[in-house]
């Protein structure tokens, strides 16, 4: 089945020294660029990630130290990669909560801004998840027939991904082959940032979705609490969050400027 694309979209995978999104590093990114045409671009790069690969994190993707002790790091790769992925659609294999969140920490670390503000997102396991609950190497035998050799290869599980998604289209009567659609349908919520920390409410504003604010309006609680923001921008907390509560923050200054 062919996509039906307005413009390109971008099927991508990391592999990386492990799971904490704003601390680990990326060691290998597999993508798979497909053009409204139904050609397809496929690059897979290493990455240096200037730091040890744990030993579990190792036995997971087989990607040693000495495998990317030469590769270029991620601050020399960032403009060719930004230029990938502009203009795109991103999809991927839990890539809302995950792959997507730790490339733009990666992008910040580089001094580099992935304008992501018209970017449609379609999580291919949120939609599995919904429809049929596993994983990908049970989606793949599920919806392909196959087995996935190589699983944990980001160029084997890149490509399962784009094939799961074509299969998903053509199973399932209720998805429409329309990236916003299939963006809509992937969404976990109406998260404002990638980690939920900030959700819509009903009425389109920003809601607080975890801690001692929970259930406020983050405006307000910006107004109110001013150290508040400055806890948010000193924390431990992803970038698109921290930029989530920084564009809050400049709109309650402009509305300031405006009295």
């Amino acid at each position: 089945m062919k996509l039906n694309l307005q413009r390109p979209i971008i099927f991508f995978d990391l592999e990386t020294t492990g799971t904490n999104i704003t601390h680990d590093r990326i060691v290998e990114i597999s993508i798979i660029k497909v053009l409204p045409s139904g050609e397809e671009i496929e690059k897979t790069r290493r990455i240096n990630p200037e730091m040890p690969i744990p030993a579990e994190s190792t036995a997971v993707h087989h990607i040693t130290d000495e495998d990317v002790a030469s590769e270029p790091t991620f601050k020399q790769v960032a403009k060719s990669l930004k230029e990938m992925f502009t203009d795109c659609d991103i999809a991927g294999f839990n890539s809302n909560r995950f792959d997507i969140p730790l490339l733009l920490e990666e992008f910040h670390r580089a001094g580099i801004v992935l304008d992501m503000s018209k970017t449609r997102l379609v999580d291919v396991q949120t939609i599995y998840h919904k429809l049929e609950p596993r994983n990908l190497t049970a989606a793949y035998r599920f919806y392909c027939g196959k087995n996935l050799e190589d699983a944990h290869s980001a160029s084997a599980d890149t490509r399962a991904t784009l094939e799961v998604l074509k299969a998903q289209l053509e199973r399932y009567s209720e998805l429409t082959n329309d990236i916003k659609s299939l963006a809509e349908f992937s969404s976990h919520g109406r998260n404002v940032d990638f980690a939920g920390r900030l959700v819509f409410n009903d009425d389109n504003k920003e809601v607080i979705n975890f801690g001692k604010y929970k259930g406020k309006i983050a405006e307000d609680v910006l107004r109110n609490d001013p150290g508040y923001y400055s806890w948010i921008q000193q924390g431990d907390f992803q970038q698109n969050t921290k930029d989530a509560f920084a564009r809050i923050r400049l709109r309650i200054d402009a509305k300031r400027r405006l009295k």
